[in-house]
């Protein structure tokens, strides 16, 4: 999994950065493939936002999140992205497990 970390008017610091890297390797149980998170930090006062988007299998899935202070809209992101993904991964199991039409049921 690559994540990559900007910011929007405020600076990444590397505590910042790593922590969204704590937070986000969690992600990488859902999933054997390699994918990609661009995350983007920033402000709308008096709160901190926290967006995501996930590039996975030639899907975009995207998440925001705010609240008070930095850590816990990522704390919220991070609980997002996850929901998310577990979506997704159900959705595809559920295409698989469906019959193709005019298919038989045996």
């Amino acid at each position: 999994m690559r994540i990559e970390t900007y910011g929007h008017e405020i600076e990444v610091t590397p505590a910042l950065r790593e922590y969204v890297e704590t937070k986000l390797k969690r992600l990488e149980r859902h999933f054997d493939q390699p994918f990609e998170v661009r995350t983007q930090l920033g402000t709308r006062k008096p709160d901190y936002l926290a967006e995501a988007t996930i590039n996975v299998a030639g899907r975009t899935l995207h998440a925001d999140a705010g609240a008070q202070t930095m850590y816990a809209a990522i704390d919220v992101l991070a609980d997002k992205l996850d929901r998310l993904l577990v979506k997704h991964k159900e959705k595809r199991a559920d295409v698989q497990r469906t019959p193709a039409r005019g298919e038989l049921i045996g």
